[in-house]
């Protein structure tokens, strides 16, 4: 079977393009489960928070929901948070990393407004995801990446290429 590999970050970091990319470019019978919309479509929704402009998730109803899929293996889950998934979900963590000037030109490009924008950017300068990884998953399924370049996409899947390669000679 394959290995389940998390791809997070915050907001604008890069986590669904390099998704789009592992999706083209990993052998094998890969799906992507974007948790955002995943939520949305299976009513894993518990309210609208109007402050931030985003839906607040039921992690029970979603975790419940996304369990049988998880394992078959094979998902490249892609989500802005890390913490409310259970640790033996994933053989492969990858944090998406990015430059606040760039974090803040693609979430006002996207209309977030102020304060969301100025809490994900906060949340990126402190490395919230990063920490909440750590704190999470073993520190050796940690990997972090940076989104900013199409250069740094490029290296991201091949370094998501390498740790699936390494991990199928187990």
């Amino acid at each position: 079977t394959l290995p389940n590999i998390l791809i997070t970050g915050t907001p604008g970091a890069g986590k669904s393009k390099l998704c789009e990319k592992l999706l083209e470019r990993l052998e094998g019978d890969w799906e992507w489960q974007d948790v955002s919309k995943i939520a949305k479509e299976n009513d894993c929704v518990t309210e609208y928070d109007e402050e931030f402009q985003c839906p607040v998730l039921d992690e029970d109803k979603l975790l419940d929901f996304m369990e049988p899929i998880m394992k078959k293996g094979g998902n490249i889950v892609e989500y802005h948070g890390c913490d409310f998934f259970p640790e033996r979900w994933f053989q492969g963590v990858f944090v998406v990393r990015c430059n606040n000037t760039t974090l803040f030109d693609r979430l006002k490009e996207r209309d977030y407004n102020d304060k969301k924008i100025a809490s994900n950017v906060e949340c990126e300068i402190f490395g919230t995801i990063y920490e909440e990884a750590l704190e999470s998953y073993k520190e050796d399924i940690i990997t972090e990446l940076k989104g900013e370049t199409l250069k740094d996409l490029e290296e991201g899947c091949k370094k998501v290429k390498d740790f699936v390669r390494a991990w199928n000679r187990k």
